[in-house]
């Protein structure tokens, strides 16, 4: 939504003329609890619990998977997620604008300390191994992403005709993604892209530019392909000519995923008794193809429940960017419905065989700390957002 069409929505008011941080000051200390979104909190609960139980399935009866304690892990990465969220909205977000200068040059050296050690090490490499929990950097800088680049925006909306002010935003973008890149984790590098040219579209973005770079989004795929390493174009090349009698690798685990989505039939086989699932022919079923195994066990029913309460959370979301109070606020809660709708929908589409094997979680669905803390935090910035669309009023 450009900014010209968010100020009409908030009012007509001089919204888009104010710095973030200037609004900062007339944000009390207090926070009006009494605005914050139960509804949105009580549909990720939802969905983060129906996640849990749906891993617990998953690993069921797979001796190593059983030893990880991949449901133990979740459950306590969701109550720590939880705890996050609370504490993100209570923090004005208007904060974060004066600090994402060290928040961004903290994450672009993290990630780049990654692809240093990583190549040395160990060729390639996306977490940092703790030693209890494996922490993802490449999570982590999706949040910094949306909060550097609403607040770019919000400080530059009378550049938005300037194409030199496109070129900037695309530069301190790449500051990230080109670290992400070298990982390589191309799924996460498009996530980070997407939410960039959203949240330009929403700025103002003019109509002669959006077909320009349409036109260069339609040409990149093609040139960009020769570069991409060995098991990404294997990937894009299994999806466009697929061999049917492939018994091993992503061929193999998109036709147990439609296997298991197609014998769940309307109200499933049952929980726990899904055949792909407990016989172990679904790969990776906790994370990359959790869609599969839900849609099994709970059928035609049960994937529709799932995803009528992540649209039901988008439009929460949407509903926080309609009501903020300034254009920083807005463009915060845009990212963040652009990250989950993304995933979610690459996630289904992978499921459903609609698009090449990616990596990409269904968020708050999928098993992973490091995706599931962030996707919290996410909710949380836009829980801070709503509690402070109003002045504080005092009874």
């Amino acid at each position: 939504m450009p900014i010209s069409l968010c100020a009409r929505i908030h009012g007509g008011g001089n919204l888009a003329t104010a710095h973030p941080a200037s609004r900062a000051s007339h944000t009390t200390t207090r926070t009006a609890w009494k605005h914050f979104d139960f509804l949105l909190l009580g549909a990720v609960a939802v969905l983060v619990i129906l996640g849990i139980t749906m891993i617990r399935s998953a690993v069921a009866g797979n001796v190593e998977l059983v030893e990880l304690d991949l449901v133990q892990r979740q459950m306590i990465f969701a109550a720590a997620g939880f705890v996050i969220m609370f504490v993100t909205a209570a923090i004005d977000y208007h904060l974060w604008s004066s600090i994402n200068r060290p928040l961004y040059i903290g994450t672009a050296v993290l990630l780049a300390v990654l692809y240093i050690v990583g190549s040395a090490l160990y060729g390639s490499a996306r977490w940092f191994d703790t030693g209890v929990i494996l922490i993802q950097p490449s999570e982590i800088a999706k949040i910094v992403m949306i909060l550097v680049l609403a607040e770019f925006f919000a400080a530059n909306h009378d550049k938005v005709g300037d194409l030199m002010w496109v070129f900037r935003s695309l530069v301190l973008t790449m500051g990230i993604v080109v670290w992400i890149l070298l990982q390589p984790n191309l799924s996460t590098s498009i996530v980070m892209m997407v939410m960039w040219f959203t949240l330009l579209w929403a700025s103002g973005l003019r109509l002669k530019h959006l077909f320009l770079f349409i036109a260069v989004g339609a040409v990149l795929p093609v040139i960009s392909f020769p570069f991409l390493v060995d098991y990404q174009q294997k990937r894009i090349m299994n999806f466009l000519f697929p061999d049917p009698n492939a018994r091993h690798g992503d061929i193999y685990n998109i036709q147990q995923a439609l296997i298991a989505i197609g014998s769940g039939g309307l109200s499933g086989q049952g929980y726990g008794l899904g055949t792909q699932v407990q016989l172990r022919f679904l790969k990776v079923r906790w994370s990359d193809f959790i869609f599969s195994a839900m849609a099994q066990e709970f059928g035609f029913i049960g994937a529709l429940v799932v995803i009528l309460v992540f649209l039901f959370i988008i439009y929460r979301i949407l509903r926080t960017a309609r009501l903020a109070r300034d254009t920083f606020g807005a463009l915060i809660c845009y990212g963040v419905a652009t990250w989950f709708t993304f995933q979610a929908v690459v996630n289904i589409g992978v499921n459903l065989n609609l698009m090449p094997a990616t990596g990409l979680t269904l968020p708050f669905f999928s098993y992973g700390g490091s995706s599931l803390l962030s996707a919290l935090m996410g909710i949380g910035l836009v829980e801070s957002v709503i509690l402070r669309h109003k002045s504080l009023e005092f009874d």
